[in-house]
This record gives structure tokens, C-alpha cells and sequence, in this order.
């Protein structure tokens, strides 16, 4: 942890691991609940002064800050890869997306204005404040891309951020508090590393912290909820999980709609680790036989390996709990009668280290059962068959979860009927479940609470004040 511009002697450790191996990675720092107060101090200090700047100052700063970063895109790509197991390539690019989202968040900075509102001879205008010290709590899956465009907003509408690191996945979050020494105001932006039930428990119950994001397990996020609302009211976003649905209609794009399934499954950036991941590929059943076996060839083809090999689509899963949840799954599954069309073990090649799996397509899934119901947080994709559009939207709905939802179909009127009636927070019609910088994203259901990538994630870090002059 850097406080005050230095490493703070922080007493405990914990060790990551390496998820190619198997074996120990890293001792980081745990830190405490004590740690926890320190680092809100200094931060409150800081917010003060950062608030005061005009919003396009702060958004200058910032954009100064992503030049920085970008100078060592290499190396943060590099440490997601050794300790999350993801392909390099595809921790470049998570970068690269965390810079954009920066850029377009100080894009906003001017959208943080107020109104006035006639409501009577006196003068009434509000004005966007920012909280003070906000946190922010990412998820293993996605870490520097969570940790670059997730402290943009706050900062740009003039909080200060304490940025919790994931627990399996740190390394990048703590480089990037490295990165901001002399770039941004000190302590403004601090990062905090450790066990979630110490250090994280402890900044949910900081009654200094008013605003907090998480991203993360459902359990987790209503544990956070709970937590919150013993110490204080307090404003939270939740991005929590999904068993998200593609909808695939007789009459659809099929070779689109295969290759928007094996892309919306996260496979070649995450391993199928991913809240957005669409596990669920519902089909109608006179469809079904061709589009699985074109499925399961683009599935086929990824080729797994060790992260930091140029030619690797897929690493391993980050942990050895991770991995046993997808196998269990898979297992699961079968013995409820599902079919595996491809993968469902260890690649052959790579040997016995490793939380390594090979890219799963299931078949003959029944609705209601455990693999369809579930979020494995692996790479393991479910399809189901239907008969009626009403069969499809009951299979796409009867989950928790409400996160996105893709629909197929070379009918306009079908594909916006059923996109108005899907319970999701964000729709695609014929496309994959690709994220557009600026629309709002987020769920319904158990998938979460607030949007994000957009205004309404910048506005959501400010408290709107009404200011009333009486006029003589």
C-alpha cells in the first residue's frame, strides 16, 4: 500500500499463485482493518483539494495519467497474465479498453453541470457534488481493466478513490498506485490489497465511505449490502452475475449466430470467467442440430495454452476452485442428462500443472437443471432447444439473474418483441455481446443494481444539491 507517496510497511502477507502451475506466484500485502483507516485519512484529505479544480482539470490530469499507463501497457498487460492465467493478447487488450474508457469519462467532465428549474421568481439551481472517498472493488476476471476504468468516473466528478485489488489477481492494481506517484495528486488515488473478509469488509463498513462499486459475485454483493447498511446509508452499484441467454430463431444468421455464441462465452479472454459470459445458448430445435455442430467447431479450434505464449487463445482458470466448480458442473450436468459435444477435460499437451480446461459445449441441456440454472464462471456453454417464441422467453427468464441478452432473428418485429420482454439489462439484437463505450450497462435481477460505461455511471458518484436565492 503507498501512502503519502511511499510504501507503507504493511505487517501481514498472503500468497497468489501462479494458475498455470499451480504453484506459489507472490506474497502481497493483507492489509488490515488499521491499514483500511489510514488510507481513507489520507484520502479524504486529498478528495478536498481534487474537488475544488475545475471538472476539466481533473479530466486533464487524468488524461495525463493515461499516458503514463500506457507507457507500461506491456508490463500491466503482463502481470494479468501471470497471475490470472489470461492470454497476453487479450490483456493487451483489456488495457487498451481501460485507457478508452478513461478518454471518454474525461469527455464528460463538462456533463457534471446543474440546472435551474423556474419554478418560481427566486433563483433554484442544483449542482453535481462528489461524495468524498469512494471505493471501488473489482473483480479477479478482468483486473486492470476493472482497475483503469472503473476509479475514471469518480475521479473526473471530483472524488478521490480507494481502489480495492482482487484477491487472486492484484499484482496490476498495485503497479498501477505505483504508476500514479507524481502523476496524480498524492493519496488521491490509493490501493488497497488483501483478503476481501478483512480489508474489504472493512472498507464496506468505513463510515467515511459513503459510495462504493462492486463487481463481483451475487453472494458477495448482498453480503456487502448487508454489511453497509449496519454502519450507515450508503449509496452501492452492484455488476453482479449472469447465466445470460442468445436466443437463436429458425430464421437467424446461423453462421453469425454460431460464432456470436463462441464469442459472447468469453472463452479466449477469460476462460468463460465472466459475468457478461452468454452460457446459455437456446435454440429452436429444428436449428439446433446444425448450428451445434458448427459451435462446437469454432469451439474446437481455440487453442489453450501457457498465457504468455503469442499463440495462446486460452489460459487456465485463475484458481483450483474455479477449475473443480467447472468440472463439478460438467459432471453435474452429464448425470442430469446432458450431452458433451467437445472439451469437458484437461487439454491433452499441456500436462498436469495448471487449472487448465479445455473450451465445453453441452447439448441436450434441460431447462430448470442445475447447469442451466447455475453460473459456473467457467468455460461451459449450455444449449438448450425450444419450440415457441413464448417457450424461449420462459427458458431465457426462469433464471435469477438478468444481466444480457442476445436474440437472433432475421425478423424485425420478432427480434423486438422478444428483446422488449427478455428481462435483461442489456439487449443485443444480432450481434455478439460485444460492450458499447457509452451506453449504459448493467442488470436487473440478482445481476445487480446501477449502470455503468456511460453518464449514468459518472453522475452516479455525485449527490445532487438544490440551491434556492431569494430574489428581493
Amino acid at each position: 500500500m503507498i501512502v503519502d507517496n511511499e510504501p507503507i510497511d504493511v505487517t501481514d502477507r498472503y500468497e497468489i499463485e501462479n494458475p498455470a502451475t499451480g504453484r506459489p506466484l507472490a506474497l502481497v500485502p493483507d492489509c488490515s482493518v488499521a491499514d483500511v483507516d489510514r488510507a481513507v485519512a489520507a484520502s479524504k484529505a486529498a478528495q478536498k483539494l481534487w474537488a475544488a479544480l475545475p471538472p476539466r482539470q481533473r479530466a486533464a490530469q487524468l488524461r495525463t495519467f493515461a499516458e503514463v499507463v500506457k507507457s507500461h501497457a506491456e508490463e500491466l498487460a503482463m502481470l494479468d497474465a501471470v497471475d490470472g492465467g489470461f492470454s497476453l493478447a487479450m490483456m493487451r487488450r483489456d488495457v487498451e479498453a481501460g485507457l478508452e474508457l478513461i478518454d471518454i469519462f474525461a469527455d464528460m467532465a463538462l456533463d457534471l453541470g446543474g440546472r435551474t428549474v423556474p419554478v418560481s421568481e427566486n433563483l433554484h439551481f442544483t449542482t453535481n457534488e462528489p461524495f468524498g472517498v469512494v471505493a471501488r472493488i473489482g473483480a479477479f476476471n478482468h483486473p486492470i481493466f476493472f482497475a483503469l476504468s472503473k476509479i475514471a468516473a469518480p475521479l473526473v466528478a471530483g472524488n478521490s478513490v480507494l481502489l480495492k485489488a482482487p484477491d487472486q489477481t492484484p499484482l496490476s492494481s498495485l503497479r498501477l498506485a505505483e504508476l500514479a506517484i507524481g502523476v496524480l495528486p498524492t493519496n488521491l488515488l490509493i490501493t488497497i490489497s488483501g483478503r476481501g473478509s478483512i480489508s474489504g469488509r472493512a472498507i464496506v463498513r468505513h463510515p467515511d465511505i459513503r459510495r462504493i462499486g462492486f463487481i463481483g459475485s451475487t453472494a458477495t454483493g448482498r453480503s456487502i449490502q448487508r454489511d453497509a447498511s449496519e454502519v450507515g446509508v450508503k449509496h452501492i452499484s452492484l455488476e453482479l452475475g449472469g447465466k445470460n441467454a442468445q436466443i437463436v430463431f429458425a430464421d437467424a444468421d446461423l453462421e453469425k449466430a454460431a460464432h456470436g455464441a463462441v464469442n459472447g462465452m468469453n472463452f479466449t479472454w477469460t476462460a468463460g470467467q465472466s459475468c457478461g459470459s452468454t452460457s446459455r445458448l437456446l435454440v429452436h430445435s429444428s436449428v439446433a442440430a446444425q448450428l451445434t455442430e458448427r459451435v462446437a467447431e469454432l469451439v474446437r479450434a481455440i487453442r489453450v495454452g501457457l498465457p504468455l505464449d503469442e499463440s495462446t487463445q486460452m489460459g487456465p482458470l485463475v484458481s483450483e476452485a474455479q477449475y473443480q466448480k467447472s468440472v463439478d458442473a460438467i459432471s453435474t450436468a452429464v448425470s442430469d442428462g446432458a450431452r458433451i459435444v467437445t472439451g469437458g477435460a484437461r487439454p491433452e499437451g499441456l500436462g498436469e500443472e495448471g487449472w487448465f480446461l479445455s473450451p465445453t459445449v453441452l447439448a441436450d441441456v434441460v431447462p430448470g437443471s442445475f447447469v442451466e440454472q447455475t453460473e459456473i464462471f467457467g468455460p461451459v456453454l449450455s444449449i438448450v432447444t425450444f419450440e415457441t417464441d413464448d417457450e424461449a422467453l420462459r427458458i431465457a427468464n426462469g433464471v435469477e439473474y438478468g444481466l444480457t441478452a442476445t436474440v437472433w432473428s432475421s425478423n424485425t418485429t420478432r427480434a423486438l418483441t422478444v428483446a422488449r420482454q427478455v428481462d435483461a439489462g442489456y439487449v443485443i439484437v444480432n450481434g455478439g455481446s460485444r460492450h458499447y463505450w457509452g451506453l449504459p450497462f448493467g442488470g436487473t435481477k440478482a445481476s445487480g443494481v446501477g449502470r455503468e460505461e456511460s453518464i449514468d455511471e459518472l453522475l452516479s458518484y455525485t449527490e445532487v444539491r438544490t440551491t434556492t436565492v431569494v430574489l428581493d
